[in-house]
Protein backbone atom coordinates (compact mmCIF):
# COMPACT_ATOMS: atom_id res chain seq x y z
CA UNK A 1 0.00 0.00 0.00
CA UNK A 2 1.49 3.34 -1.06
CA UNK A 3 2.03 6.10 1.46
CA UNK A 4 1.25 8.64 -1.25
CA UNK A 5 -2.22 10.17 -1.45
CA UNK A 6 -3.47 8.40 -4.58
CA UNK A 7 -7.17 8.27 -5.36
CA UNK A 8 -8.78 6.25 -8.16
CA UNK A 9 -12.47 6.80 -8.92
CA UNK A 10 -14.96 6.79 -11.80
CA UNK A 11 -15.05 9.87 -14.00
CA UNK A 12 -18.19 12.01 -14.05
CA UNK A 13 -18.65 11.97 -17.84
CA UNK A 14 -18.65 9.79 -20.91
CA UNK A 15 -15.35 8.95 -22.53
CA UNK A 16 -14.49 11.78 -24.95
CA UNK A 17 -14.59 9.32 -27.86
CA UNK A 18 -18.24 8.60 -26.98
CA UNK A 19 -19.39 12.20 -26.61
CA UNK A 20 -21.55 13.59 -29.40
CA UNK A 21 -19.41 16.66 -30.10
CA UNK A 22 -15.61 16.91 -29.77
CA UNK A 23 -13.33 19.87 -30.49
CA UNK A 24 -9.54 19.63 -30.77
CA UNK A 25 -6.94 22.21 -31.82
CA UNK A 26 -3.20 22.34 -32.43
CA UNK A 27 -1.11 25.39 -33.18
CA UNK A 28 1.83 24.38 -35.35
CA UNK A 29 5.48 25.14 -34.59
CA UNK A 30 5.43 28.34 -36.66
CA UNK A 31 2.36 29.83 -34.97
CA UNK A 32 3.32 32.96 -32.98
CA UNK A 33 2.31 31.35 -29.67
CA UNK A 34 4.28 28.22 -30.52
CA UNK A 35 7.32 30.29 -31.52
CA UNK A 36 7.26 31.76 -28.03
CA UNK A 37 6.82 28.32 -26.45
CA UNK A 38 9.63 26.86 -28.51
CA UNK A 39 12.12 29.62 -27.83
CA UNK A 40 11.26 29.79 -24.13
CA UNK A 41 11.85 26.06 -23.79
CA UNK A 42 15.03 26.14 -25.88
CA UNK A 43 16.40 28.88 -23.65
CA UNK A 44 15.37 27.00 -20.52
CA UNK A 45 17.17 23.87 -21.68
CA UNK A 46 20.28 25.82 -22.61
CA UNK A 47 20.41 27.57 -19.24
CA UNK A 48 19.90 24.32 -17.33
CA UNK A 49 22.68 22.56 -19.23
CA UNK A 50 25.02 25.55 -18.82
CA UNK A 51 24.43 25.65 -15.07
CA UNK A 52 25.14 21.93 -14.84
CA UNK A 53 28.36 22.34 -16.82
CA UNK A 54 29.57 25.31 -14.81
CA UNK A 55 28.50 24.55 -11.21
CA UNK A 56 27.19 20.99 -11.30
CA UNK A 57 23.61 21.93 -10.44
CA UNK A 58 20.67 23.74 -12.00
CA UNK A 59 20.30 27.23 -10.55
CA UNK A 60 17.16 29.32 -10.29
CA UNK A 61 15.66 30.54 -13.59
CA UNK A 62 12.39 30.85 -15.49
CA UNK A 63 11.81 32.06 -19.07
CA UNK A 64 8.08 31.41 -19.35
CA UNK A 65 6.98 35.01 -20.04
CA UNK A 66 8.44 35.33 -23.54
CA UNK A 67 6.43 37.59 -25.84
CA UNK A 68 6.23 38.19 -29.60
CA UNK A 69 5.13 41.38 -31.37
CA UNK A 70 4.17 40.82 -34.99
CA UNK A 71 5.97 42.56 -37.81
CA UNK A 72 4.83 43.77 -41.21
CA UNK A 73 5.40 42.08 -44.54
CA UNK A 74 4.62 42.54 -48.23
CA UNK A 75 4.24 39.04 -49.71
CA UNK A 76 4.17 38.60 -53.47
CA UNK A 77 4.16 35.67 -55.89
CA UNK A 78 7.75 34.63 -56.45
CA UNK A 79 8.98 36.42 -53.34
CA UNK A 80 8.12 39.51 -51.29
CA UNK A 81 9.83 41.13 -48.35
CA UNK A 82 9.58 41.76 -44.64
CA UNK A 83 8.98 45.48 -44.15
CA UNK A 84 9.11 45.62 -40.35
CA UNK A 85 10.71 42.71 -38.47
CA UNK A 86 9.05 40.57 -35.85
CA UNK A 87 10.14 41.51 -32.33
CA UNK A 88 10.55 38.80 -29.72
CA UNK A 89 11.37 39.50 -26.08
CA UNK A 90 12.70 36.70 -23.89
CA UNK A 91 11.50 37.62 -20.40
CA UNK A 92 12.16 35.96 -17.08
CA UNK A 93 14.67 35.40 -14.31
CA UNK A 94 18.07 33.78 -14.33
CA UNK A 95 20.99 33.37 -11.96
CA UNK A 96 23.88 35.41 -13.37
CA UNK A 97 26.26 35.33 -10.40
CA UNK A 98 27.06 32.32 -8.24
CA UNK A 99 29.95 31.65 -5.87
CA UNK A 100 32.21 34.15 -7.59
CA UNK A 101 31.28 33.05 -11.12
CA UNK A 102 29.61 35.31 -13.66
CA UNK A 103 27.26 33.36 -15.92
CA UNK A 104 26.33 35.08 -19.22
CA UNK A 105 22.66 34.10 -19.07
CA UNK A 106 21.46 36.58 -21.69
CA UNK A 107 24.14 35.56 -24.18
CA UNK A 108 23.20 31.92 -23.62
CA UNK A 109 19.55 32.82 -24.21
CA UNK A 110 20.24 34.65 -27.47
CA UNK A 111 22.36 31.79 -28.77
CA UNK A 112 19.65 29.25 -27.92
CA UNK A 113 16.95 31.36 -29.59
CA UNK A 114 19.01 31.73 -32.78
CA UNK A 115 19.75 28.01 -32.96
CA UNK A 116 16.11 27.10 -32.36
CA UNK A 117 14.83 29.42 -35.09
CA UNK A 118 17.46 28.31 -37.59
CA UNK A 119 16.46 24.69 -37.03
CA UNK A 120 12.67 25.00 -36.92
CA UNK A 121 11.80 28.08 -39.02
CA UNK A 122 14.68 28.55 -41.47
CA UNK A 123 12.67 31.07 -43.53
CA UNK A 124 13.13 33.58 -40.68
CA UNK A 125 16.50 35.33 -40.94
CA UNK A 126 17.71 36.02 -37.41
CA UNK A 127 18.42 39.71 -36.87
CA UNK A 128 16.58 40.76 -40.04
CA UNK A 129 13.16 39.12 -40.27
CA UNK A 130 13.04 38.69 -36.49
CA UNK A 131 14.79 40.71 -33.81
CA UNK A 132 15.27 38.94 -30.48
CA UNK A 133 15.86 40.80 -27.24
CA UNK A 134 16.51 39.44 -23.75
CA UNK A 135 15.53 40.87 -20.38
CA UNK A 136 16.35 38.39 -17.64
CA UNK A 137 16.14 39.69 -14.10
CA UNK A 138 18.56 38.33 -11.53
CA UNK A 139 17.55 34.98 -10.02
CA UNK A 140 17.79 34.24 -6.34
CA UNK A 141 21.04 32.33 -6.70
CA UNK A 142 19.84 29.59 -4.37
CA UNK A 143 21.12 26.22 -5.47
CA UNK A 144 18.37 23.94 -6.71
CA UNK A 145 19.41 20.31 -6.30
CA UNK A 146 18.51 18.21 -9.30
CA UNK A 147 20.40 14.97 -9.22
CA UNK A 148 23.86 13.90 -8.19
CA UNK A 149 26.12 11.17 -9.42
CA UNK A 150 25.12 8.65 -6.78
CA UNK A 151 21.91 9.68 -5.13
CA UNK A 152 18.76 11.45 -6.24
CA UNK A 153 17.33 14.09 -3.93
CA UNK A 154 13.72 15.14 -4.35
CA UNK A 155 13.14 18.90 -4.59
CA UNK A 156 10.33 20.71 -2.82
CA UNK A 157 7.45 22.10 -4.87
CA UNK A 158 7.89 25.77 -5.67
CA UNK A 159 4.16 26.43 -5.81
CA UNK A 160 0.72 25.10 -4.92
CA UNK A 161 -0.50 24.20 -8.38
CA UNK A 162 -1.67 21.27 -10.50
CA UNK A 163 -1.08 19.41 -13.73
CA UNK A 164 -3.48 17.37 -15.86
CA UNK A 165 -2.94 14.46 -18.22
CA UNK A 166 -5.18 12.23 -20.36
CA UNK A 167 -5.07 8.98 -22.31
CA UNK A 168 -5.71 7.50 -24.73
CA UNK A 169 -5.96 10.08 -27.50
CA UNK A 170 -9.22 9.98 -29.44
CA UNK A 171 -9.22 9.49 -33.20
CA UNK A 172 -9.81 13.22 -33.70
CA UNK A 173 -6.93 14.09 -31.37
CA UNK A 174 -4.61 11.71 -33.18
CA UNK A 175 -5.57 13.20 -36.54
CA UNK A 176 -4.98 16.80 -35.43
CA UNK A 177 -1.68 16.04 -33.70
CA UNK A 178 -0.20 13.89 -36.46
CA UNK A 179 -1.45 16.02 -39.35
CA UNK A 180 0.45 19.07 -38.09
CA UNK A 181 3.54 17.03 -37.25
CA UNK A 182 3.69 15.40 -40.65
CA UNK A 183 2.85 18.58 -42.55
CA UNK A 184 5.76 20.31 -40.83
CA UNK A 185 7.88 17.20 -41.31
CA UNK A 186 7.81 15.00 -44.38
CA UNK A 187 5.39 17.16 -46.37
CA UNK A 188 7.25 20.45 -45.92
CA UNK A 189 10.57 18.73 -46.67
CA UNK A 190 9.26 17.85 -50.13
CA UNK A 191 7.06 20.91 -50.62
CA UNK A 192 8.88 24.09 -49.53
CA UNK A 193 5.88 26.27 -50.35
CA UNK A 194 4.32 25.19 -47.03
CA UNK A 195 5.29 27.46 -44.14
CA UNK A 196 5.69 26.31 -40.55
CA UNK A 197 2.60 28.17 -39.32
CA UNK A 198 0.03 25.41 -39.65
CA UNK A 199 -2.99 25.54 -37.34
CA UNK A 200 -5.43 22.64 -37.30
CA UNK A 201 -8.90 22.52 -35.78
CA UNK A 202 -10.73 19.23 -35.55
CA UNK A 203 -14.46 18.94 -34.95
CA UNK A 204 -16.34 15.68 -34.60
CA UNK A 205 -20.12 15.49 -34.54
CA UNK A 206 -21.20 11.92 -34.03
CA UNK A 207 -19.26 9.95 -36.63
CA UNK A 208 -18.44 12.87 -38.90
CA UNK A 209 -15.03 14.51 -38.49
CA UNK A 210 -14.37 17.95 -39.94
CA UNK A 211 -10.76 19.20 -40.10
CA UNK A 212 -10.00 22.86 -40.80
CA UNK A 213 -6.41 23.75 -41.68
CA UNK A 214 -4.86 27.20 -41.79
CA UNK A 215 -1.63 26.78 -43.75
CA UNK A 216 0.72 29.69 -44.41
CA UNK A 217 2.26 29.49 -47.87
CA UNK A 218 5.76 30.81 -48.61
CA UNK A 219 5.59 33.26 -51.52
CA UNK A 220 9.09 32.52 -52.86
CA UNK A 221 7.91 29.04 -53.82
CA UNK A 222 4.50 30.05 -55.24
CA UNK A 223 4.67 31.43 -58.78
CA UNK A 224 1.05 32.52 -59.23
CA UNK A 225 -2.53 31.99 -58.11
CA UNK A 226 -2.84 28.68 -59.91
CA UNK A 227 0.25 27.40 -58.08
CA UNK A 228 -1.23 28.59 -54.81
CA UNK A 229 -4.51 26.78 -55.47
CA UNK A 230 -2.57 23.61 -56.31
CA UNK A 231 -0.61 23.95 -53.06
CA UNK A 232 -3.79 24.30 -51.04
CA UNK A 233 -5.25 21.21 -52.67
CA UNK A 234 -2.09 19.18 -52.03
CA UNK A 235 -2.27 20.08 -48.32
CA UNK A 236 -5.93 19.07 -48.25
CA UNK A 237 -5.25 15.72 -49.87
CA UNK A 238 -2.33 15.00 -47.52
CA UNK A 239 -4.34 15.76 -44.39
CA UNK A 240 -7.17 13.61 -45.68
CA UNK A 241 -4.72 10.71 -46.14
CA UNK A 242 -3.39 11.15 -42.60
CA UNK A 243 -6.91 11.26 -41.20
CA UNK A 244 -7.96 8.09 -42.98
CA UNK A 245 -5.04 6.26 -41.35
CA UNK A 246 -6.63 6.90 -37.94
CA UNK A 247 -10.35 6.50 -38.48
CA UNK A 248 -13.08 4.78 -40.45
CA UNK A 249 -15.39 7.72 -39.78
CA UNK A 250 -16.28 10.16 -42.53
CA UNK A 251 -13.67 12.93 -42.77
CA UNK A 252 -14.00 16.29 -44.51
CA UNK A 253 -10.89 18.51 -44.78
CA UNK A 254 -10.91 22.26 -45.48
CA UNK A 255 -7.79 24.38 -46.07
CA UNK A 256 -7.47 28.18 -45.86
CA UNK A 257 -11.20 28.78 -45.77
CA UNK A 258 -10.80 32.58 -45.51
CA UNK A 259 -9.30 32.76 -49.01
CA UNK A 260 -11.15 34.76 -51.64
CA UNK A 261 -9.60 34.05 -55.02
CA UNK A 262 -11.72 36.61 -56.86
CA UNK A 263 -10.46 39.39 -54.61
CA UNK A 264 -6.92 38.02 -54.44
CA UNK A 265 -7.13 37.51 -50.70
CA UNK A 266 -5.02 34.44 -49.87
CA UNK A 267 -2.79 33.15 -47.06
CA UNK A 268 0.52 34.04 -48.70
CA UNK A 269 3.51 34.93 -46.52
CA UNK A 270 7.17 35.81 -46.92
CA UNK A 271 8.43 33.76 -43.98
CA UNK A 272 5.79 31.06 -43.52
CA UNK A 273 4.34 32.49 -40.31
CA UNK A 274 1.51 34.89 -39.51
CA UNK A 275 3.88 36.52 -37.01
CA UNK A 276 5.25 38.55 -39.91
CA UNK A 277 1.95 40.41 -40.28
CA UNK A 278 -0.16 41.36 -37.27
CA UNK A 279 -0.38 38.12 -35.26
CA UNK A 280 1.27 38.45 -31.83
CA UNK A 281 2.27 35.59 -29.55
CA UNK A 282 2.88 34.63 -25.95
CA UNK A 283 4.08 31.60 -23.98
CA UNK A 284 1.27 29.44 -22.63
CA UNK A 285 -1.52 30.65 -24.92
CA UNK A 286 -1.27 27.68 -27.24
CA UNK A 287 -0.92 23.92 -26.95
CA UNK A 288 -0.91 22.20 -23.58
CA UNK A 289 1.88 19.81 -22.57
CA UNK A 290 0.40 16.99 -24.69
CA UNK A 291 0.60 19.15 -27.81
CA UNK A 292 -3.14 19.81 -28.07
CA UNK A 293 -5.86 22.22 -26.98
CA UNK A 294 -8.78 20.04 -25.82
CA UNK A 295 -11.90 21.81 -24.53
CA UNK A 296 -13.62 18.43 -24.01
CA UNK A 297 -11.02 17.63 -21.34
CA UNK A 298 -9.76 19.32 -18.18
CA UNK A 299 -6.70 21.48 -18.79
CA UNK A 300 -4.22 23.33 -16.62
CA UNK A 301 -3.76 27.01 -17.43
CA UNK A 302 -0.07 26.80 -16.48
CA UNK A 303 2.46 27.49 -19.23
CA UNK A 304 4.71 24.43 -19.42
CA UNK A 305 7.42 25.87 -21.69
CA UNK A 306 10.26 27.87 -20.19
CA UNK A 307 9.72 26.89 -16.59
CA UNK A 308 12.54 25.53 -14.47
CA UNK A 309 12.42 21.70 -14.67
CA UNK A 310 13.72 21.16 -11.13
CA UNK A 311 10.76 22.04 -8.96
CA UNK A 312 8.32 24.10 -11.02
CA UNK A 313 5.06 22.20 -10.76
CA UNK A 314 3.53 23.99 -13.76
CA UNK A 315 6.05 22.09 -15.88
CA UNK A 316 6.75 18.87 -13.99
CA UNK A 317 3.21 17.84 -13.10
CA UNK A 318 1.76 18.59 -16.54
CA UNK A 319 4.41 16.41 -18.17
CA UNK A 320 4.26 13.73 -15.49
CA UNK A 321 0.46 13.46 -15.41
CA UNK A 322 0.46 12.94 -19.18
CA UNK A 323 3.10 10.22 -18.89
CA UNK A 324 1.20 8.53 -16.06
CA UNK A 325 -2.01 8.49 -18.09
CA UNK A 326 -0.25 7.02 -21.12
CA UNK A 327 1.56 4.42 -19.01
CA UNK A 328 -1.62 3.30 -17.25
CA UNK A 329 -3.57 2.92 -20.49
CA UNK A 330 -0.66 1.09 -22.08
CA UNK A 331 -0.25 -1.37 -19.21
CA UNK A 332 -3.77 -1.89 -17.84
CA UNK A 333 -6.45 -3.51 -19.98
CA UNK A 334 -10.08 -2.43 -19.82
CA UNK A 335 -9.67 1.38 -19.65
CA UNK A 336 -11.49 3.48 -22.22
CA UNK A 337 -10.63 6.94 -20.90
CA UNK A 338 -8.38 8.23 -18.14
CA UNK A 339 -7.69 11.58 -16.48
CA UNK A 340 -4.83 12.22 -14.07
CA UNK A 341 -4.69 15.34 -11.89
CA UNK A 342 -1.63 15.98 -9.74
CA UNK A 343 -1.86 18.71 -7.11
CA UNK A 344 1.20 20.03 -5.30
CA UNK A 345 1.54 21.91 -2.05
CA UNK A 346 4.32 24.48 -1.82
CA UNK A 347 7.27 23.20 0.18
CA UNK A 348 6.20 19.56 -0.11
CA UNK A 349 8.46 17.02 -1.91
CA UNK A 350 7.39 16.78 -5.54
CA UNK A 351 7.17 12.98 -5.34
CA UNK A 352 4.53 13.43 -2.61
CA UNK A 353 1.67 15.35 -4.27
CA UNK A 354 -1.05 16.82 -2.10
CA UNK A 355 -3.27 14.45 -4.08
CA UNK A 356 -2.88 12.27 -7.17
CA UNK A 357 -6.44 12.09 -8.47
CA UNK A 358 -7.13 9.50 -11.18
CA UNK A 359 -10.51 9.31 -12.92
CA UNK A 360 -11.33 6.27 -15.02
CA UNK A 361 -13.88 5.24 -17.63
CA UNK A 362 -13.73 1.48 -17.94
CA UNK A 363 -14.72 -0.63 -20.92
CA UNK A 364 -18.07 -2.41 -20.86
CA UNK A 365 -17.91 -5.39 -18.53
CA UNK A 366 -14.92 -4.05 -16.59
CA UNK A 367 -15.47 -2.78 -13.04
CA UNK A 368 -13.31 -0.11 -11.43
CA UNK A 369 -12.27 -2.64 -8.79
CA UNK A 370 -10.80 -4.81 -11.53
CA UNK A 371 -8.19 -2.18 -12.42
CA UNK A 372 -7.86 0.03 -9.35
CA UNK A 373 -4.93 -1.73 -7.72
CA UNK A 374 -2.91 -1.83 -10.96
CA UNK A 375 -3.60 1.85 -11.62
CA UNK A 376 -2.49 2.85 -8.12
CA UNK A 377 0.73 0.85 -8.48
CA UNK A 378 1.69 2.58 -11.74
CA UNK A 379 0.90 6.03 -10.36
CA UNK A 380 3.03 5.28 -7.29
CA UNK A 381 5.93 4.02 -9.39
CA UNK A 382 5.85 7.02 -11.73
CA UNK A 383 5.75 9.48 -8.83
CA UNK A 384 8.73 7.75 -7.23
CA UNK A 385 10.71 8.53 -10.40
CA UNK A 386 9.50 12.13 -10.75
CA UNK A 387 13.04 13.49 -11.02
CA UNK A 388 13.38 11.49 -14.22
CA UNK A 389 11.16 14.14 -15.81
CA UNK A 390 13.78 16.76 -14.92
CA UNK A 391 16.58 14.78 -16.54
CA UNK A 392 14.64 14.15 -19.73
CA UNK A 393 13.52 17.77 -20.06
CA UNK A 394 17.10 19.02 -19.71
CA UNK A 395 18.26 16.47 -22.28
CA UNK A 396 15.55 17.66 -24.69
CA UNK A 397 13.73 14.33 -24.74
CA UNK A 398 10.29 15.71 -23.83
CA UNK A 399 8.20 18.23 -25.74
CA UNK A 400 6.24 20.84 -23.82
CA UNK A 401 3.84 22.09 -26.48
Amino acid sequence: MSERNIRVEPIDRQAVEDQEVEIVERKGIGHPDSICDGIAEAVAGALAREYLDRVGEVLHFNTDETQLVAGEAAPAFGGGEVVDPIYLLIVGRATKHYEGQTIPAETIALRAAREYLEETIPQLTFGEDIVVDVKLGEGSGDLQEVFGEDEVSVPMANDTSFGVGHAPLTETEQIVLEAESRLNGEFAAENPYLGSDVKIMGKREGDEIDVTVAAAMVDEHVADLDAYIDAVESVREFVEEVANEHTDRAVDVHVNTADNYDEGSIYLTVTGTSAEQGDDGSVGRGNRANGLITPNRSMSMEATSGKNPVNHIGKIYNLLSTEIAEEVVGEVDGIRDLRVRLLSQIGRPIDQPHVADVHVVTEDGVALGDVKEDVEAIVDEELADVTGITRRVIDGELTTF
